[in-house]
């Protein structure tokens, strides 16, 4: 019977992931920090670690992509939780590809693919770019609020270099 990495991978996952859900319903102080007031994304973050984790000793570094959406999106219930910021959701959402683009960054660092970590940088800024501007409209950015167009202006320099330096 053969197995690949990924069935190993998966298999680990359940190991930890039943590790863990026994201990809740087994320990009080586990149970209480799994389900804190200000603790609950912990937990969240935690799963985003162990699939990075995972990913390394597999040696599968696809997996840091979901990896850093987990993780990411644990951070920032995380914040909003210790914040009470729950309204940020109106444009924190445009954080999520920048999540994808840290996992992409790891992947083409791990696989040391250029074009990789180049599309990781483009799919950043385009988050940061939609947070900024979304923020801004939606009253959670104080400062992009006045100069958003500083944004514009700086994404059209860029594209415009991007075309006039481009090899042909």
């Amino acid at each position: 019977m053969r197995t690949t990495k990924g069935n190993i991978v998966a298999a680990l996952v359940l190991i930890i992931l039943g590790i863990y859900f026994l201990s809740v319903e087994l320990f009080p102080t586990v149970k209480a920090f799994a389900y804190g007031d200000t603790t609950w994304p912990l937990p969240i973050i935690g799963v985003g670690a162990l699939l990075a984790l995972l990913g390394l000793i597999s040696w599968t570094p696809g997996l840091f992509i979901p990896a850093c959406i987990v993780g990411g999106i644990g951070g920032l219930l995380y914040w909003q939780n210790i914040t009470g910021n729950w309204d940020s959701w109106a444009y924190a959402w445009a954080l999520i590809p920048g999540f994808v683009g840290v996992g992409l960054l790891l992947l083409g660092m791990a696989t040391r693919n250029r074009k990789t970590i180049v599309g990781a940088g483009w799919t950043m800024f385009n988050s940061l770019v939609l947070f900024a501007i979304f923020g801004s409209f939606l009253g959670g950015l104080q400062i992009t609020a006045k100069l958003w167009p500083l944004i514009l202006i700086v994404l059209g320099v860029l594209l415009l270099a991007s075309g006039l330096f481009r090899r042909r």
